[in-house]
């Protein structure tokens, strides 16, 4: 037997912990003899601090789950700290086929910038073990085959996301800013005795930002050779989010300046570059008729039309039903369908994953959360140039119709004032519209039926579509309150009788 005192010493806590389990009968055996209690040399310390006099005293349990990953772009912090979904067979399909250069389009936040940085991950050569990010992966189950490619290259990589500015020229401070960033992550090749006293006053000049605007544009090109000769070993090219401010050139008067920038930039890195394992390049749209990828025979275009990777941007259905069951909100699967889901990518019927995760976030409150993480500027450019037949085919896009519309998955922002029909292939890319059938033309493009993805899309048709007939008089203040009243509470039947008063 051993006193209060010996066992809170074994058991790492109070004298008066102790003594008090013994007076509340917490600990079987323990015996008070004279003014001591007296306990078992087995006794083990009381786990459940929930029982008194042999009783359970019943409360809730609260399970503990992962945060959600609301804005996480970084793949090692939101595998480990987050819920994440795996999507890393992604990089599987991609070395099964092994395209040189990968464009992937899709509308914004489908997860394109995290995916990128799990591929930088999982390729990117490091002084410390990052195969640990990946052992309770699929992709780690799929063989030696593809983990053999696992932290065996130098890697560059680029975002253009928050390329968001006025003007050309802060544009280009702010492209100069990131290749700054970029050439410090490599500081490494300074130290190569290889190097020409040329390149170090070149690669100095970008760290120091005193490049100019032609030495910006051949960074990748003089960086992918730098890296190659330190590590024998071409470098992987990921470029994330191209298109940002090519879009913001397009609205803001500065188009000529980023796309002659762009059109050396991307040469440099992957035209012709024998310095290049892989390249990888996200954004919206193909800018194809601008010449950016002028001569680029070696690109392979992944976009929403495309069957290969269409359930790697995005939810799927089951991946949707995993995450609902984990926090214990199964039974809003339907709501949740009605406002989030609609998507089709290729086959794949596919989820917005901004607005799922936010859903789950916000106690299941449904509300347009994909809609309000920026500016709606294609539907905007879309209505200053709507024809009647276009607004007219909008307008029953509003009443839940399908309309007819040729896509033209080459598309581009200059292109709407030469053809304004081509607003149904930008909103289609962007995330406005879904199609429901589609039939591949001679010419490349396609005769597509397509139509409003869900109510969280119709939410922002209404705001912008309402505004826009109302400057131009085409409905009363009292015809768009009736139909937004009907598109709030998703009365379709109620909505076409307020629409009859346009009509």
């Amino acid at each position: 037997m051993k006193t209060c005192k010996e066992k809170a010493a074994e058991w790492g806590i109070s004298y008066r912990s102790v003594n008090n389990m013994c007076k509340n009968k917490k600990i079987p055996g323990a015996v008070k003899v004279n003014s001591s209690w007296q306990i078992p040399d087995d006794a083990t310390k009381p786990t459940d601090g929930r029982i008194s006099s042999g009783k359970y005293i019943k409360k809730s349990i609260q399970i503990e789950r992962k945060a959600l990953p609301i804005g996480i772009s970084d793949y090692v912090r939101a595998q480990s700290e987050y819920y994440y979904v795996d999507k890393t067979l992604l990089i599987k399909d991609f070395l099964d086929q092994k395209p040189l250069v990968s464009l992937f389009t899709r509308p914004r936040r489908f997860g394109k910038t995290l995916n990128m940085d799990m591929i930088r991950v999982f390729f990117e050569t490091s002084m410390v073990d990052t195969s640990k990010y990946f052992k309770d992966k699929k992709i780690w189950n799929c063989g030696e085959k593809y983990r053999s490619h696992q932290g065996k290259y130098p890697v560059i990589f680029l975002t253009f996301k928050d390329v968001k500015f006025d003007s050309w020229a802060a544009t280009l401070d702010k492209i100069g800013s990131l290749l700054q960033i970029e050439f410090g992550r490599h500081m490494e090749i300074l130290a190569d005795d290889k190097l020409a006293e040329y390149e170090k006053d070149y690669f100095n000049r970008i760290l120091n930002g005193k490049a100019n605007e032609v030495e910006l544009s051949s960074a990748m090109e003089n960086l992918s050779r730098m890296l190659t000769r330190y590590y024998g070993k071409a470098p992987v090219i990921i470029i994330d989010e191209y298109d940002t401010p090519i879009q913001e050139g397009y609205a803001k008067d500065f188009y000529d300046e980023i796309i002659g920038f762009m059109r050396n930039f991307f040469s440099g890195a992957f035209k012709d570059n024998k310095n290049l394992s892989y390249g990888f390049l996200t954004g919206i749209l193909r800018i194809a008729q601008e010449s950016i990828f002028s001569g680029l025979n070696n690109l392979t275009v992944n976009s929403v039309m495309d069957e290969d990777y269409d359930q790697y941007f995005g939810f799927t259905e089951n991946e949707v039903d995993k995450m609902l069951d984990y926090y214990g909100v199964s039974n809003k699967k339907e709501e949740l369908k009605g406002w989030y889901d609609g998507y089709l990518f290729g086959d794949e019927e596919i989820y917005n994953p901004w607005s799922v995760i936010n859903y789950i976030a916000k106690g299941c409150t449904p509300q347009a959360y994909w809609v309000n993480t920026g500016k709606n500027e294609v539907l905007e450019d879309v209505l200053k140039i709507a024809t009647d037949d276009i607004t007219q085919k909008l307008y029953s896009l509003l009443q839940g119709e399908s309309v007819i519309a040729r896509i033209d998955q080459n598309v581009v922002y200059r292109s709407l004032s030469e053809d304004p029909a081509n607003i149904y292939s930008l909103l289609l890319v962007a995330g406005y519209l879904k199609t429901t059938k589609k039939e591949l033309q001679a010419d490349g493009s396609y005769l597509c039926e397509v139509s409003i993805p869900n109510r969280e899309i119709a939410a922002v048709y209404k705001g912008e579509i309402l505004s826009h007939l109302l400057q131009i008089g085409a409905i009363t203040r009292t015809t768009a309150n009736k139909i937004a009243e009907s598109l709030y509470v998703n009365d379709y039947k109620k909505l076409q009788k307020a629409c009859r008063v346009y009509g």
